[in-house]
């Protein structure tokens, strides 16, 4: 919706995707992307391993928001996009990824589709996978091609009755010595800064480690 000169009115919401939400769905929980010796290296441990257990529960939450902070995928992550049918009643059918990842800037098409389906109009409604054979992933336009529309029977009362499920895969620069680098500086902070109960509270995050990340976020367009 645009006023007479073209330009969108104060306080519409304009979303360029087809998409209606996302939601993570998996996300690795156990694997350690820094290992003990670079850690124990990093703080001077030496051969020191009474704390291991700490340390590689704290390098988890290191690793979490190195990638959250990104959008990268370190290790592979699913993801669950939801869509309504105002958009799209065209064939082929295409349906937006959400542009929020790493994958976008660095490593176009480090995705993997794994189901495509809808919830048909019977009562209740079941969700129904849609061939493989009936879809593609277009890594130019990070986009799922439904070759042949949406199935006919699909549900009209639901509110997002078509999904497509995707993995992430792990991005190559996750290995990066600048992004290791940084997770190792945000590790040393969150090691010397474990609680508010130090004198004047937490010290703000080392300026490094955004310095040496923020070549490497996506911008928000």
């Amino acid at each position: 919706m645009t006023d007479t000169l073209g330009q969108v009115p104060y306080g519409t919401i304009r979303n360029p995707f087809n998409y209606d939400k996302f939601e993570q769905i998996s996300r690795d929980l156990t694997t350690n992307w820094l290992t003990i010796d670079e850690i124990a290296q990093q703080l001077n441990l030496g051969t020191d391993e009474s704390q291991d257990a700490y340390l590689e529960s704290l390098e988890l939450a290191v690793r979490m928001h190195i990638e959250d902070y990104l959008g990268m995928s370190i290790f592979p992550t699913s993801y669950r996009v939801y869509y309504g049918l105002s958009a799209n009643f065209s064939t082929p059918v295409y349906l937006d990824l959400p542009v929020t990842s790493y994958v976008d800037k660095f490593n176009n098409g480090n995705l993997s589709i794994t189901k495509v389906a809808y919830y048909n109009g019977s009562t209740p409604s079941v969700l129904t996978t849609i061939a493989s054979t009936d879809y593609y992933y277009d890594s130019t336009g990070n986009k799922v091609v439904l070759n042949s529309g949406i199935p006919s029977d699909v549900s009209t009362y639901r509110t997002s009755p078509v999904i497509v499920e995707y993995t992430q895969n792990a991005n190559f620069t996750q290995a990066y010595p600048v992004i290791k680098q940084a997770g190792l500086l945000l590790f040393t902070h969150l090691y010397n800064n474990r609680s508010e109960s130090v004198a004047g509270g937490l010290q703000k995050i080392p300026y490094g480690v955004d310095c040496l990340l923020r070549p490497y976020k996506p911008l928000v367009m």
